[in-house]
């Protein structure tokens, strides 16, 4: 949560936040946090709190030094010390994180790659996922909080892999369901083939989880394909940057264009930013290098997201999301 307060995440209405089992293993160390009451207690944040279980990071961060059945030894990007992370480790830590949701430790495949080492790795995962559900059944008992284990699909884009791990998934048995190994480098129609592929299989009644996606486009064409939750950097990673997203297409604030332009980044946007700012003082914000340009970008941007999901649930429910989905896909392209 970077560039914004907790308290304004929650007066935005956000009501689950994500933290990183790599990062916080690391730094300030699962210890500690255990110690302030866990993760809930540390940040000061009352709502739920969803944990990754840090694979993807031991595979783009650190320096990995091996990865084997029994789970990856790396060495940390901060410091170099080296360390160790199993299904049972991984699990381990997000009981004393305290997190509403857990997640499996599994290899996020690189792409491009082979069908043969897509093979293998979606394996090595599955296993990996029944150890997890075996270790969190077995410390149910010594934590008096009530955590939920989401397994995840992985298979690269090979259609038959991604079978495969949905379909043994969902024989032992998860409280929700994530697909990963997406929005890694291939092709957006990829993407969604596989999204298409995961759906068909993983039950409706447990939630379906998209890791690392995406764009307003990307989540329309995926909530329409079943996909219910999603997570990305890229509202607050782009704020940071001068780029904002509006209804109308994204912005960059960094261009001549704004330098008059006393209007809002988006009249219709309830955020604070642009009810009492306009895109020519944010230029200025972000040309001088304040800090105030990327709390109001973050702030505007994260509104946005919050906006789009809630309008594409009414729309759901009132049975025309196909329709309105089709004429903002239309206003955000032109």
């Amino acid at each position: 949560m970077k560039a914004i307060e907790p308290r304004e995440l929650l007066e935005l209405g956000a009501c689950i936040i994500l933290g990183n089992t790599y990062h916080l293993y690391l730094r300030p160390g699962t210890g500690l946090i255990e110690r302030a009451g866990g993760l809930h207690r540390f940040a000061h944040w009352d709502s739920p709190i969803l944990t990754d279980s840090g694979g993807y990071q031991v595979f783009s961060l650190s320096d990995l030094r091996g990865i084997h059945n029994d789970g990856v030894e790396f060495k940390s990007h901060l410091d170099g010390s080296l360390h160790n992370f199993t299904p049972e480790i991984v699990i381990d830590i997000q009981r004393a994180l305290g997190s509403d949701i857990m997640m499996v430790l599994d290899e996020c495949a690189p792409y491009p790659c082979a069908a043969d080492y897509a093979q293998a790795s979606n394996e090595m995962t599955l296993r990996w996922a029944e150890r997890s559900k075996e270790r969190f059944e077995a410390t149910c008992p010594a934590y008096g909080v009530e955590q939920a284990l989401f397994g995840i699909v992985q298979g690269s884009i090979f259609p038959a892999l991604r079978e495969r791990s949905a379909r043994r998934l969902v024989e032992i048995g998860f409280d929700g369901y994530a697909i990963g190994g997406l929005s890694v480098g291939e092709p957006t129609e990829q993407m969604y083939a596989m999204v298409d592929v995961c759906a068909a299989i993983l039950p409706q009644e447990r939630p379906r989880y998209l890791m690392g996606v995406g764009t307003p486009e990307n989540i329309l064409e995926s909530i329409e394909r079943g996909v219910d939750m999603f997570d990305c950097v890229l509202p607050t990673r782009n704020a940071r940057n001068a780029v904002v997203f509006t209804a109308h297409g994204r912005l960059n604030l960094r261009n001549a264009a704004h330098a008059d332009d006393f209007s809002p980044v988006d009249p219709d946007c309830p955020c604070y930013g642009c009810r009492n700012f306009t895109r020519a003082y944010l230029r200025h914000l972000f040309k001088a290098g304040e800090i105030l340009a990327l709390q109001l970008a973050t702030m505007h941007n994260l509104t946005f997201y919050l906006w789009l999901v809630r309008a594409a649930r009414q729309a759901i429910l009132e049975d025309r999301f196909a329709a309105w989905k089709s004429e903002l896909l239309k206003q955000i392209r032109s």
